[in-house]
């Protein structure tokens, strides 16, 4: 039985090539430091701020990361994604060590906006570098090893996050998470200039000629299924906003717990979601499995609707964290098959904004109707958007068949 689970692991991970493991490493390096956003909305109410300010400010790094997501898009076609990696991550950790010695509003908000900027450029950078190293076989198993690398990174960091603000300071958090990122940066560097540097001559002796329906922006089927995944990241980017304040104030648990409870998505993304793809890869069509997985997320909402509880908190968390590992991989096989080496910046850039939209929305509309009703009625709305959202995504694939 061991044996055999390990075999069933090696076959998982065998045949993803060199580069995307360094990439996976940089991501891990710098996900490992993911601990003020998680607690950005915290922090905030603890420092005097009210719950729409907290929204305001949470709308504000959406706002950046819509603009950080399009250029990072439009220079990964221009300039090449590994310099806006680099200089993403590096100009990322400046910013948030400055982040930490600024206390006013407007002040905050207008940094966290230029944080965002730079820092979400890297995104769709980073997006089309994996499908660039990696081969039709093995993209969305190198998909899943780079978002492996990222929940192994937020399994560690909002639990030292936690662990920092509670015995410590928020300031702390500030510190961590800038470093890390300009480590990651280094790594990028000392790792992948030179698959970088033969990137570049490839592309040059490539002769594929881009045309007007490549343009992402006029690929209907594509912007239908952004649309759908604008629905479930409204709800799904409660995660870092409004859960960790529902946590707090109705369930009555400490940072430290909450920590946790927000690491064990990571744990379990680690241990289960590479296994998961290798046996579902190639069986069905990606939207299925995109279906199945806006079901899931609605329905770890709809569960937080009755009666605060810690019980019902760990089987939502359990809940969102498989509908994620059904979603994301395939959303990524989905948009990823419909790009070229010219325009696959534009679809990461677009993929990218889609999520950066709804880091704008998400808090500003939830922050709005708790304060006007309560954090049920709340829940219950997320799960009739991701309704819509799978029956969006239902649409395509029949549109497909």
């Amino acid at each position: 039985m061991l044996q055999a689970s390990v075999e069933l692991y090696k076959k998982a991970y065998t045949g993803i090539p060199r580069p995307i493991w360094w990439l996976s490493l940089v991501m891990f390096i710098n996900r490992s430091g993911t601990m003020v956003i998680p607690f950005l909305t915290v922090y905030l109410i603890s420092n005097g701020y009210t719950l729409s300010q907290a929204g305001t400010v949470m709308s504000a790094f959406g706002l950046g990361a819509i603009l950080g997501s399009f250029i990072g898009g439009k220079l990964s076609d221009r300039l090449g994604f590994f310099w806006v990696q680099f200089f993403s991550l590096l100009s990322n950790g400046v910013f948030f060590i400055i982040l930490s010695h600024i206390h006013g509003f407007w002040s905050f908000a207008i940094t966290i906006f230029l944080l965002a900027s730079v820092g979400e450029s890297f995104r769709p950078a980073n997006a089309a570098a994996i499908a660039a190293y990696s081969t039709d076989s093995s993209r969305t198993r190198a998909y899943s090893l780079n978002r492996l690398a990222i929940n192994l990174g937020w399994a560690i960091g909002p639990a030292i996050g936690g662990l920092l603000a509670y015995n410590f300071s928020y300031t702390a958090l500030f510190w961590a998470d800038g470093l890390t990122c300009i480590a990651a940066a280094l790594l990028l560097y000392i790792f992948l200039f030179q698959f970088h540097q033969e990137t570049i001559s490839q592309k040059a002796t490539q002769k594929e000629t881009v045309i007007a329906s490549n343009s992402a922006y006029k690929d209907r089927v594509f912007m239908k299924g952004m649309f759908s995944l604008l629905l479930i990241g409204i709800c799904f980017f409660q995660l870092f906003s409004m859960l960790p304040v529902y946590y707090k104030e109705e369930v009555h648990l400490s940072e430290n717990i909450i920590g946790l409870i927000l690491a064990s998505n990571g744990v379990i993304i680690v241990l289960v979601e590479m296994i998961l793809v290798y046996k579902l890869e190639h069986r069905r069509h990606p939207l299925f499995y995109m279906v199945v997985g806006a079901l899931l997320i609605g329905l770890s909402f709809l569960m937080l609707a009755f009666v605060p509880q810690i019980a019902l908190v760990l089987v939502s968390m359990l809940l969102v964290t498989f509908g994620e590992m059904l979603l994301f991989p395939f959303t990524n096989s989905f948009w990823v098959s419909r790009t070229n080496n010219f325009n696959r910046g534009q679809y990461a850039a677009a993929y990218s904004m889609t999520f950066a939209i709804a880091q704008v929305l998400s808090p500003i509309l939830a922050s709005k109707v708790v304060a006007k009703s309560d954090f049920p009625i709340l829940f219950i709305g997320d799960f009739i958007l991701c309704g819509f959202a799978a029956l969006g995504f239902l649409w395509l694939r029949k549109k497909e068949a």
